[in-house]
C-alpha cells in the first residue's frame, strides 16, 4: 500500500539510551500505534550516531493523520508509556512531512521478530526552493519522497518548516554491501546508515 503522506522522524536521545527506547517501542508502540490509524513502516539504528532514532511513519492524508495521531496521543497507551519514552529523548522535532514520488515503500504485510542482516541508506537533498527536477540517485531507489507542502494538522507534533527536501532509500543485503556504497558517494552528502530494528516493517 502506497501512503501519501510520510513523517521520517529522527530523534536525538540522551547517551547510551536508544536500545531502552527501541525495546520500549517495539514492544509497546507499534501496533497500538497502527490501531489508532497509521502505518510504522520502519524503525532504523543510525549506524553513524548512537544516540540517534530514525523511524518512518505513513498516513492516508492529513485529516486521517490529524485523527490518528490525536486518538493515539489523546489514549491510554501513549499516556502509559510517554513518560518512558521522553525520558530516553534530548530533541524530536526534527521531522520531515513527506509525499511519495511513485509507488512508494514495498512495504512486507508482515513483521518479523529477528534483528535482521539488512541495511538502509537514506540519502537527503535540500534546496532553496522546491525542486524542478530531481537529483539523479547513485543506484534505483527503493522508494523516493520530496516534501509535502502541507499544513501541519497537529501542531503538538511539530515538523521541520520551510525546507525543500528529496529523499531517497536504497536497500542493501548486509553491511557490506552498504559499506560498498558509502564509500563511492560523496563525503559532503547526507546520509543515513540505517539498521532496522528486530520489528521494523521495512527490513
Amino acid at each position: 500500500m502506497t501512503y501519501p503522506i510520510v513523517e521520517l522522524r529522527q530523534y536525538t536521545l540522551h547517551p547510551g539510551r536508544r536500545d531502552e527506547l527501541i525495546e520500549l517501542f517495539d514492544r509497546e508502540l507499534v501496533e497500538t500505534q497502527e490501531d489508532a490509524g497509521m502505518a510504522v513502516l520502519g524503525q532504523f539504528r543510525d549506524l553513524r550516531d548512537p544516540d540517534r532514532f530514525v523511524w518512518l511513519r505513513g498516513f492516508a492524508d492529513m485529516p486521517a493523520r490529524a485523527a490518528a495521531l490525536a486518538r493515539f496521543y489523546g489514549g491510554p497507551v501513549w499516556a502509559a508509556h510517554r513518560d518512558a519514552a521522553n525520558a530516553t529523548m534530548i530533541d524530536f522535532d526534527d521531522v520531515l512531512l513527506l509525499r511519495p514520488l511513485g509507488a512508494g515503500f514495498p512495504v512486507p504485510a508482515t513483521r518479523g521478530s529477528a534483528l535482521p542482516s539488512s541495511r538502509f541508506v537514506a540519502t537527503l537533498h535540500f534546496a532553496d526552493a522546491p525542486f524542478e527536477t530531481f537529483p539523479e540517485p547513485e543506484l534505483p531507489p527503493l522508494a523516493s519522497f520530496t516534501t509535502a507542502y502541507e499544513k501541519n494538522t497537529f501542531p503538538a507534533l511539530p515538523v521541520r518548516e520551510g525546507e525543500h527536501a528529496y529523499v531517497w532509500f536504497a536497500r542493501f543485503d548486509d553491511q557490506d554491501a552498504m559499506d560498498e556504497h558509502l564509500a563511492r558517494v560523496d563525503p559532503a552528502a547526507t546520509v543515513l546508515p540505517l539498521a532496522p530494528t528486530a520489528r521494523s516493517r521495512l527490513r
